[in-house]
Parts: structure tokens; sequence; C-alpha cells
């Protein structure tokens, strides 16, 4: 029996209550993943328990040996994994990431180009309810309305009448391949920084299958789960130049005390990133996606600029009728989690959206493949095409327990000992 159950009864039944959903539901949402045991063990150990503010041997507190251990094997995986000069382990989200790269590369007041989280950017990219909205003045920019792609030309030309002093190249809902080196190329004719943010793309950039902006970047920031499959934190790549300025910015900038064990739980997603079988697992994260894309194209609905080449994409509603916020909860009732998302140019408020974003990193890393992706495709389709039906949703919902039932859930005692 578990301590907890014996603790406290209340938390640990709403605990067993999430392992369950996780177990039955088929997870489609692009920004989750299950991380490994291991991971899950860093994360629940004793190296909660120590504070240690500053950096790796100039610390203020006292008994920081092991946590300086931690630390530093934690930043030379980062470096090794990505190819970079420096790494800061300590943000504790990507959110966090982002404003100590702002915070180190701007003062308040200063100009930056930005992707529009209308269009698929993200919060902390300039969006004015966001701090980052509120401190700086940015300029977005968007995808092509005709190709739904990013349009590096119009990108250009902005640039060049808007003068930023920081452009980021990086997104949350974007389904092709980011050119980075062309965005810096864009920088440098504007004689702007570049900043770019993988969140999303992290275990894609570290496998190899997708071009990295490290070479390009003055600072990178990024996720430590999503496609990384580590603990959901954060951490910063840059330049050796960027350096100082950067860790100064997370501490004393912006944090305080670093969380230890998230930080050795980083180290052990960037350890298990760096094995052959985690670039196997990247191929079939974007096999997939594709698959996925490709199946629900066919039965008829309309996936944004045509396709995939990373581990997510969008799917257009609006000739369904339906909104992506009713997808999202008629999906939820049948055992498919999935996440409404706004479309470029959608007419629909962000609340209730015209589309609804997919992704496959979880459901890769339980064990799907092709086979159960066009199935996952069959079970959309069968939902928003009988909008309503109860009867066809239970009818569903079983057939989506009877696929999940077949795959245990990385990391969770109850179902297996991964």
């Amino acid at each position: 029996m578990s301590i907890l159950q014996n603790h406290d009864t209340e938390v640990y039944q709403v605990i067993m209550h999430e392992e369950q959903r996780l177990h039955d539901n088929i997870e489609l949402i692009a920004s989750e993943n299950y991380p490994s045991r291991a991971v899950l063990e860093a994360l629940g150990s004793v190296l909660n328990n120590k504070y240690a503010e500053g950096y790796p041997h100039k610390r203020y507190y006292g008994g920081c040996e092991v946590m300086d251990e931690v630390e530093e094997m934690t930043i030379a995986r980062a470096k090794k994994l990505f190819g970079a000069d420096h790494a800061n382990v300590q943000p504790h989200a990507g959110a966090q990431a982002n404003m100590a790269a702002l915070f180190a590369l701007l003062k308040p007041g200063d100009r930056v180009m930005a992707m529009s989280l209308a269009q698929g950017g993200h919060l902390t990219h300039g969006s004015p309810v966001n701090f980052s909205g509120q401190q700086y003045d940015f300029v977005p920019y968007s995808v092509s309305r005709d190709t739904e792609r990013l349009d590096y030309d119009e990108i250009e030309r902005i640039a060049k009448d808007s003068k930023p002093k920081l452009i980021i190249a990086g997104a949350t809902a974007y389904s092709r391949i980011i050119d980075f080196e062309r965005f810096q190329k864009i920088a440098e004719s504007v004689e702007a920084t570049l900043m770019a943010d993988i969140a999303h793309l992290a275990g894609i950039i570290a496998a190899g299958l997708h071009p990295s902006p490290v070479p390009h970047a003055a600072v990178v920031t990024s996720t430590s789960h999503k496609t990384l499959r580590g603990p959901r934190s954060g951490f910063i790549l840059c330049k050796s130049n960027w350096a100082s300025a950067v860790d100064k910015a997370v501490f004393p900038g912006i944090q305080g005390g670093p969380l230890m064990h998230s930080i050795a739980a980083k180290a052990v997603a960037f350890g298990e990133a760096m094995r052959p079988e985690f670039v196997d697992y990247q191929r079939r994260v974007l096999e997939n996606a594709k698959t996925l894309a490709e199946s629900l194209q066919k039965l008829g609905l309309r996936i944004l600029s045509g396709g995939t080449d990373n581990h997510m994409f969008m799917v257009d509603l609006s000739s369904t009728g339906i909104t992506g916020k009713a997808a999202e909860e008629a999906l939820d009732c049948v055992g498919i989690t999935t996440n409404k998302n706004a479309i470029p140019f959608d007419p629909q408020p962000p609340t209730i959206t015209s589309g609804i974003r997919l992704g496959t990193p979880a459901v890769t890393t339980r064990g799907f493949g092709p086979d159960e992706m066009k199935l996952a495709a069959s079970f959309i389709i069968r939902t928003l095409s009988n909008f309503g039906n109860e009867n066809v949703y239970n009818e569903v919902k079983q057939e989506v327990y009877h696929m999940t039932s077949r795959f245990p859930v990385p990391g969770i005692d109850r179902y297996n000992n991964l």
C-alpha cells in the first residue's frame, strides 16, 4: 500500500483518478508527454529539500556540495546534447526561461519582433496580457494567408520597417520546419539579435531531425517536457558572450532558489536523449504525426498548411460548423484529449477558436504506431460527425478504451514497472 494512501487519502485518490485518466485516454495534446520512471524518481527525491540559491561553487547556503555536482552534471549534459557554449538549467518553466532571456537581452521598452499568438506564437512572445507585451514593444509577424507557412520575405520586410532590437523565432502551433538560419540573416540585416524558443521542438532538434537554432541564435530557450520527455521545467542555451547576462537574469533577476530535484530530473532526461533509442523514438513521433494528419485529411478534415513536418498540426474545423471548444469537449467525452487552438486569421475568439491542435509525443511514448494513428483518426471523425450523439460517444469511448488498455503508461506503477 502507498504511504500517501495511508497518510492523505484525499490527495491519493485525486492522483489515482489522474492515473486512471492517463491510462484510459488517448493523449493528443502536443505539449504533453510521459516521462520515464527515472525522471519521476529524481523529481520525488530528497534533492527537493535543499536550498541552493546561486550557482555551483557560488552559493548563498552551506551544504551545497552535492547540489553543485548535480547542477554541473545537468549543465554539461545540456551543452553536449545541443552543442551549446553555455547552459542555464535553473528556470522553473519555459515562461521563466523566456522572461530571463528577455531581461538579459533587452531594456524595458525595446522593440521585439515575434510570431503573433493568434497565428501560432507563444503567450510570452508579446501578448498584451503577458509581462512580455507589457514590458516591451512587440511587432508581430504571421504566416502567409495563402500557404499558412512562414513567409520569410515578409518577415524581412517587417524587420526592415520596424527595426527591432530582438527577433524571436519559435512557435507553439506551427507544423512546418522553422528556418533558423534565414532568421539569423534577417536579424543581421537589421542589426538585431536573434533569440529562438524551441520549447516544442527540443526533442526533435536533439535527435537531429530538425535544424538547430544553436549555431544561429544568441540565446535559445526551451522547456524540458514536451518532445524532450523530461520534467515540467525550462532551460536556456546561449553563446558564451551572453552567459553572464543570462545567468544574472535568472538569478537574482527573476528567481530565488533553484528546484534541485527538477534540475536532477532534467539531467536524467538529457541523458536519455543522448541514447540511440531516443532518435528512434523521435522518428516514430514524426511518422505518427504525419500518419494522423494524412488520415484525418483523407477522412475530410482540413489540416493547416496541408500537413506537418514535426510532432503536431492544426485542424481547421470551420467547414464542420463545430468550434474548437466544442470539439475539444466532445472528444474528451470519448476519451481523446486535445486542446482547442486558434487558427491563423481565426474569426472566433481565443476562448472558442475554429481549430484544435493535435500532437503525437505522448502516444508515441506509450507505444502507438501508424495503425493506432489511423484508428485514432477514425475515432475523431466518428465523434465529430455524430456531434452530440451520446450513443455514438459511448460506442467510441469503449473502442478507445479497448485500444488504450493494450498500451501501458510509462512511469505509472499501477500498470507497469517502466
